[in-house]
């Protein structure tokens, strides 16, 4: 009798356990989620900080703008007349954003299919140099892009002489992939190294090719990888400036970056009502494509970085 009390008297204080009581209850619970929202207001604060002072600005008229009394955290008067202008004084909606979406959607398409057969490839199979190529896909990751669109240049102009893509956004469709695909193939390197061989070879005992085995068993086990690799390479080809400014001086082939940076950017005349309303316009797509994904998003990230 006396050593159950004595127990029952190390166990109530034993800090471990009054823990894993406190756990248990719905009041500590509810209180300990609690505390969790509040420490992450502060970090959710500061990232869409920025986007606020855009939103705030794109909807504020140029008086309002200019004059350096008023403060720039909230708008005393609101107004539409800036993405009025979008729509009416230039080509945003009608040529830059279409076009912004053709290039990403096509740059993604081409350099994801490209990637998930290389890092397939270079993840299951067993041949000469495999890890010499996998090592020379990420120092061409690490390629800075001012060093490649000189020679893409004379590829353009190579191309251009049999069909004419100069100045169309066909030029960006295949230009991109040469930045996208060695970051697509390192992103799914880690995850398909993560997915066990012994499924591949369940599905080889019956029937299945290893195309099949890849289409039917891998695919659907890699889809958050993949998920996350078409997020990032969207992403990545939906904020590319470079290229499309050098390859791109035809007003209806620009895209969103090169467009408002031409039009809106006049001189030392900045049109930041405008300005704005076309930063705030053209992020909403990217966010709302990423408020769908994001569980796929993260779980793939961490799975490949994990590995």
């Amino acid at each position: 009798m006396n050593s159950s009390r004595t127990m029952a008297m190390d166990a109530s204080t034993d800090p471990a356990v009054n823990e894993a009581v406190r756990n248990r209850t719905p009041v500590w619970r509810r209180r300990k989620t609690t505390y969790n929202y509040l420490a992450l207001i502060p970090f959710v604060a500061f990232a869409l900080f920025p986007l606020y002072i855009i939103l705030i600005t794109s909807i504020k008229s140029d008086q309002e703008i200019a004059n350096l009394g008023q403060t720039p955290f909230w708008a005393t008067g609101m107004t539409v007349d800036n993405y009025v202008y979008l729509a009416e004084k230039t080509a945003f909606f009608e040529d830059w954003l279409i076009n912004t979406i053709i290039v990403s959607v096509a740059s993604t398409v081409i350099s994801v299919s490209i990637g998930i057969l290389a890092a397939y490839a270079l993840a299951r199979l067993k041949f000469k140099g495999v890890e010499v190529f996998g090592i020379a896909v990420f120092v061409t990751y690490l390629v800075p892009q001012p060093l490649l669109f000189i020679p893409l240049i004379d590829v353009i102009n190579f191309i251009d002489d049999i069909v004419p893509i100069r100045d169309t956004y066909w030029s960006l469709i295949i230009t991109y992939p040469t930045f996208l695909t060695p970051f697509v193939i390192w992103l799914l390197l880690g995850y398909f190294k993560t997915i066990p061989v012994e499924v591949e070879e369940c599905a080889y005992l019956d029937g299945c090719s290893r195309l099949g085995a890849l289409r039917r068993v891998v695919l659907p086990m890699a889809m958050p990888g993949i998920i996350c690799a078409v997020l990032f390479a969207f992403t990545l080809s939906w904020n590319e400036f470079l290229y499309s400014l050098v390859f791109i001086q035809a007003q209806e082939a620009k895209t969103i970056g090169v467009g408002v940076f031409t039009e809106l950017i006049r001189g030392d005349v900045y049109y930041w009502g405008s300005l704005m309303a076309a930063c705030f316009a053209g992020t909403i797509p990217i966010v709302v494509l990423y408020s769908f994904f994001m569980d796929y998003y993260v779980s793939g990230l961490t799975s490949g970085a994990i590995k």
